[in-house]
């Protein structure tokens, strides 16, 4: 759906898949299986990046296998973004709220062992370095987020590497829900690429409906009879493509805003790819997939007399 959507928008679109635990790695080999089917085919793959977050394991044991994981990634060009140290909070059933606050905070030494390890692989890594990074919103206060840490990160990499870059190492934020715009802004300069926004997001989608209910909650009480009259009907108000898209127009504006907190408006021109440019139809699938394309392309071509 993403591939068969985005060209129209003229915009980049980052296709990733988010905080795979140990537990979880079985069903990152299948994407892996998956991904390397469809490079086979069209040399590239159906993701553009993969996150594993095993923050969790011991560093040695988090580090050895993602490097293993990254050796299968890197020959088809896939982004790896991987964690070390722990983000507070609670996410997707992972509670750290307890954690020893020492935990939420990775040392440069930390970060450094990692760069060095998956550089040898490849260039196209990240690293989600935790600095008081809270899954969530909190009350102002309760929260010590330090990203001025990252800056001491890019300074000890650069000092064992050598080099003129600065900032050597793609950086991460996790849990960037209720920072600062301060906070966010020294992030980004001292080497963050990409952060995490759920919960104002999840927020945002829900703001979007409430208000929407609250503007029309007289006409969204029966099927038939409103303020415009006993036999008017309210299904233009109850219609789940209507507040669905309330929601969504919502979540959009929200997204607009933290485009503008981490300084990417306007950084790609919109450009639409020629119709027909890009490979969506032909994947040779296999299994249960190869079968539900073959319906589905069954049914294009009873449809539109194609052969």
């Amino acid at each position: 759906h993403v591939r068969a959507v985005a060209p129209y928008y003229g915009v980049p679109v980052i296709l990733n898949s988010d905080h795979c635990s140990k537990k979880l790695l079985p069903w990152f080999d299948a994407m892996l299986d998956a991904n390397e089917a469809y490079f086979k085919q069209y040399g590239e793959p159906l993701y553009s990046s993969h996150m594993l977050d095993l923050s969790e394991e011991p560093d040695e044991e988090n580090i050895a296998t993602c490097v293993e994981y990254f050796k299968r990634m890197a020959s088809m060009k896939i982004w790896l973004e991987m964690e070390i140290g722990v983000t507070g909070g609670e996410e997707d059933g992972v509670n750290n709220e307890d954690v020893d606050p020492e935990k939420l905070y990775t040392s440069p030494e930390q970060v450094y062992t990692v760069y060095e390890a998956l550089s040898k692989v490849s260039p196209m890594f990240s690293i989600a370095a935790a600095f008081g990074n809270v899954h969530g919103v909190y009350k102002p206060g309760n929260v010590s987020l330090q990203p001025a840490r990252l800056g001491k990160h890019q300074e000890y990499t650069k000092e064992k590497i050598g080099g003129e870059n600065d900032k050597p190492i793609y950086l991460v934020m996790h849990g960037g829900s209720g920072s600062s715009d301060d906070e966010i802004a020294l992030a980004v300069k001292n080497g963050v690429i990409k952060m995490n926004v759920d919960t104002d997001t999840q927020w945002a989608y829900w703001d979007g409906f409430r208000q929407f209910e609250s503007s029309k909650r007289e006409y969204l009480q029966s099927q038939i009879g409103n303020p415009d009259g006993a036999d008017k009907p309210n299904k233009k108000y109850y219609d789940p493509r209507v507040w669905v898209r309330k929601a969504e127009e919502s979540m959009v504006k929200r997204c607009g805003v933290s485009m503008e907190k981490l300084f990417s408006v306007d950084t790609y021109p919109a450009k639409i790819p020629e119709s027909g440019s890009l490979p969506m139809w032909n994947f040779k699938a296999t299994g249960p997939v190869q079968s539900a394309v073959s319906k589905i392309t069954s049914g294009i071509a009873a449809i539109t007399g194609a052969k």
